[in-house]
């Protein structure tokens, strides 16, 4: 008989292994390895955030800069506009914007809509003339701005007319994105370019192994597939996830939710936290069946703690704020060499839709940039000539409080989780400052647009800015202004929705 031969060790597939995650197994990163191969990276920024955010207002002196901010953080941006030549002037490009006009509830088209999951509100009936900031601030507020002669923007049919249009559309939208407890981290259903630059097989080839596999991008799931060889001593494969930087902070949730399609056969998921290459895993093996789609649910309580393939029992439990890597692994071993009850060697495939964290706090999903004074006019003993101009022309400005109040009541009523923001007198003057909260409607100062773009964006991941409704204005002995957590918290929620 013919001896069969060893299947042959590939030198080649090891190399461009190492230069893909710039390490040595067992010996870490090694910066020269890494730059004398192919100038692979080891780690990378954490990948965009899924989903859209539209800003409605987009070309305003508050929504440009929220656009600009959002991008900067990795946001994917849709803009609002009336006028998309004036708003790709202004924003350039680079910004997804769709026209349309919030008074026109038929305007607001799937189109606008489409993978939208919050939405920032810096929409406000514009007055004329608009020259820069001055100590009055009277110039501001001298009549409605009539756009054409047919359209004539007023303030109950933007502050709340508008608005009402909007909320409905957003409500209608958020209803098909998931549950609004969940984050996505990974969505292959709606890919995006960089993939491979996130993911890479890592199989036992680095361990002298010849079992192969790659990932690809099919039929909106990222495919993991290949052949799982026994041979050379081998028995796995797996892709794994470039170190994120900064890391995950998935500590406000329970756990992680995994929607696979299999082939019977059982995996391993794996998070680390340590951005060394040879670091403690935490593992979760999971059964699939052959061609179905579900989700594995897997609790954060439930990763067992493991180096080199045996488990700890002296370790400190998976810290979810620190989550470096991922990794989906097929191995014929289980932990501290007992097999997998399920293993085959041969071809594989594993169909990937999605990684969720679920199980977190409310956040909000509808940001309105409204205005200190909305509950004045009318009040009782109120010394109209301290109060700012906005406040004394409310009747001359066609109600424009009053309307953004009711605007604000919409919001308040529609179930949405929100976040309502009433800034003092707006500014051209540079952010960061000092900040102070408020609620009751009774300070009075100026605040800079800045700032005021940099909370709507805070705002998207800070459950203690959920179902509030403040007043801001820039105070140098307030709070400071990086310190969103705690100005937030400062905070009480609304009672309840406004009917």
């Amino acid at each position: 008989m013919t001896e069969q031969k060893r299947p042959k060790w590939d030198a080649g597939r090891f190399w461009k292994t190492l230069s893909y995650f710039g390490v040595v197994p067992f010996l870490g990163n090694i910066s020269w390895i890494r730059n004398l191969l192919t100038g692979g990276k080891s780690t990378i920024s954490t990948p965009e955030k899924p989903g859209v955010i539209l800003v409605a207002g987009a070309t305003g002196g508050v929504g440009k800069r929220v656009v600009q901010k959002l991008q900067q953080r990795g946001y994917s941006v849709r803009g609002l506009v009336r006028d998309l030549k004036r708003g790709r002037e202004m924003l350039g490009t680079g910004v997804d914007l769709v026209d349309g006009d919030i008074t026109l509830a038929e305007s607001l088209s799937d189109r606008l809509l489409q993978d939208v999951t919050a939405v920032i509100s810096c929409i406000g009936t514009r007055v004329q003339p608009i020259e820069g900031d001055t100590p009055t601030r009277e110039k501001y507020y001298q009549g409605i701005k009539f756009y054409t002669p047919e359209v004539v923007d007023v303030p109950e049919q933007v502050e709340y007319q508008g608005i009402q249009n909007l909320v409905d559309a957003t409500r209608r939208q958020l209803a098909t994105v998931g549950a609004p407890h969940e984050k996505i981290i990974f969505d292959f259903s709606k890919p995006t370019d960089n993939l491979k630059e996130i993911w890479g097989a890592l199989d036992d080839i680095v361990m002298g192994g010849v079992s192969e596999s790659n990932v690809r991008l099919v039929n909106q799931t990222a495919l993991f597939s290949g052949n799982v060889s026994t041979s050379n001593s081998g028995g796995f494969v797996s892709i794994r996830t470039r170190n994120f930087e900064p890391p995950f902070d998935l500590s406000a949730y329970q756990g992680i939710d995994i929607r696979v399609k299999g082939d019977r056969n059982r995996y391993k998921f794996i998070l680390r936290t340590d951005p060394k290459w040879d670091s403690i895993s935490y593992c979760y093996s999971f059964d699939t069946v052959s061609n179905i789609e579900f989700t594995v649910r897997i609790p954060f309580s439930e990763f067992i703690p493991v180096f080199r393939a045996k488990t700890l029992k002296d370790c400190p439990p998976l810290d979810a704020s620190q989550i470096r890597s991922v990794q989906i692994m097929l191995s014929k071993f289980e932990y501290d060499g007992e097999l997998n009850p399920q293993f085959t060697p041969g071809p594989f495939q594993l169909q990937i839709q999605s990684l969720k964290a679920y199980g977190g706090p409310s956040l909000p999903r509808f940001i309105q940039v409204s205005s200190a004074g909305v509950t004045r006019p009318g009040r009782p003993g109120l010394d109209l000539e301290s109060e700012p101009p906005a406040v004394r022309m409310n009747e001359q400005l066609g109600g424009i409080l009053t309307w953004k109040l009711r605007g604000e009541d919409t919001i308040r009523a529609s179930g949405l989780p929100y976040t309502i923001i009433r800034p003092c007198a707006l500014t051209e003057e540079p952010g960061g400052e000092g900040l102070r909260f408020e609620q009751g409607d009774n300070i009075k100062g100026k605040v800079s647009r800045e700032d005021i773009a940099e909370l709507c964006v805070q705002a998207l991941e800070l459950s203690e800015a959920c179902n509030v409704t403040f007043e801001v204005k820039a105070d140098p002995a307030g709070s400071p202004a990086g310190d969103w957590r705690g100005l937030f918290a400062s905070l009480g929620r609304d009672r309840q929705a406004v009917s």
